[in-house]
């Protein structure tokens, strides 16, 4: 590749990544073109943008930016994903399809938050975090608990809320959780089933004055 396209490609992929600070890493490789296809349409759907890009060009086109750091140690084909409602549902909708086995080949391999290196663990760890829809029903059910208002908190009926283990613990609960569960009322519902739905209905209808 002469000097002159490998220029016009750096130029190219500091333009996509202009003004983006939050990303993340993933690979691709492996996925056939069917399957690539239907990812980036899945990804588009949710304002997610991927962009596979050489690794040693890319270090050129992001230097001196906060997308640097993420390609530290890094080798082999990458592809950078960013967009969303904001970083952490980025991570949520990545995370979901890394685990969907029609993208057996599609990985988390890392990435970057406010200016810092995410490994793939610390990235599968976000992915736990509520984001900024849940930050603000969180807070909403808070204010509305600690007033006296009957709050009921669903939870997938086995594998309960995530937040019930994120952050320090102790007596085997949460900290985080104890705060953001205070003057609730939890009970596990699927509402995938008609039955979990058809008793959610009727449980909002109860609680909704006449």
């Amino acid at each position: 590749m002469s000097k002159r396209i490998k220029n016009l490609i750096v130029k190219e992929f500091a333009n996509r990544l202009s003004g983006v600070d939050d990303a993340l890493l993933v690979n691709v490789i492996g996925l056939d073109a069917n399957k690539s296809v239907v990812l980036r349409r899945t990804l588009r759907e949710k304002n997610i943008e991927l962009m596979v890009v050489k690794n040693g060009l890319v270090k050129r086109a992001t230097e001196g930016t906060p997308l640097a750091s993420a390609l530290e140690g890094m080798e082999g084909s990458l592809a950078f994903v960013w967009g969303g409602e904001d970083f952490v549902s980025l991570v949520k909708e990545v995370t979901k399809l890394t685990d969907d086995k029609e993208f057996e080949a599609f990985a988390t391999r890392g990435g970057v938050m406010e200016g810092s290196q995410l490994s793939a663990e610390q990235v599968k760890e976000i992915s736990k975090w509520p984001n900024r829809q849940e930050q603000l029903s969180i807070l909403a059910g808070q204010i509305l608990g600690d007033y006296g208002a009957d709050v009921i908190k669903i939870e997938h009926p086995t594998k309960g809320d995530s937040l019930r283990g994120h952050g320090g613990q102790k007596d085997g609960h949460g900290l985080w959780w104890k705060m953001v569960a205070r003057n609730k009322r939890c009970i596990g519902l699927y509402l995938g089933d008609p039955d979990g739905a058809d008793l959610f209905l009727r449980l909002t209808n109860e609680q909704t004055p006449q």
